[in-house]
Parts: C-alpha cells; structure tokens; sequence
C-alpha cells in the first residue's frame, strides 16, 4: 500500500482543516487506516484510525468530538476532519495503514504539517 497525505496548513484555534490520505496499490479492504501526529519534542501518537471494509472509527481521548475520520472506498482515500482546533493539536501528521489480523502499521504516507495558532 502506498499512501500520500495531504490537506495541513496554518489555522487560528478554533478553525477547522481536512486531511486526506490516499492509497494506492491495494485493492481489497483488508486493512485498517490510521492518523498519528507528531508534535515538536514529542513521539508519535496515534489519534484516528478507520476499518477500510467496515468504516468503524477509533479516536484518542483529546480528538473525540472534534475529530472525524472517514473513508470514500470508490476514492482509495482516508479523510480526517478536524474541528475546533487547539494549538495544541499542532503537528505533523501521518496517515498509516495495518493489515487486518497485523499488530504492526507497516505502511506509512509522507507527514503533513498542522499548525493551529492561538
């Protein structure tokens, strides 16, 4: 699976930015997608992930509510709706993908830089 991120920018607290993933090189829907995100300083956390067969959806506790992922299966594409942002959301994000019956997230896109200003 190949997966290209895309979608951050600059966003003032409060505002809202979509993100998307796009995967390539696989066509069955085995698989679950992720979003983990990256802050300065700081490892990798996970924050999202949807079931690419079933679209159920996993969130951190600091996103539920204000975060929302999705996918479009005719696109190949994951989304991750962000609103009511916080500076502290501020990071790169990645979008990855982990095979059904698989521990590991093996497949990882290019991050993509949020970055909320207060």
């Amino acid at each position: 699976v190949q997966l290209q991120a895309s979608g951050g920018g600059l966003v003032q607290a409060g505002g809202s930015l979509r993100l998307s993933c796009a995967a390539s090189g696989r066509t069955d829907s085995r698989y679950y997608m992720g979003w983990f995100r990256q802050a300065p300083g700081k490892e990798r956390e996970f924050v999202s992930s949807v079931s690419w067969s079933t679209g159920t959806t996993y969130y951190v506790d600091s996103v539920k509510g204000r975060f929302t992922t999705s996918r479009d299966n005719a696109k190949n594409t994951a989304y991750l709706q962000m609103n009511s942002l916080k500076p502290e959301d501020t990071a790169v994000y990645y979008c990855a993908g982990r095979l059904y019956g698989s521990s590991n997230w093996n497949y990882w896109g290019q991050g993509t830089q949020v970055t909320v200003s207060s």
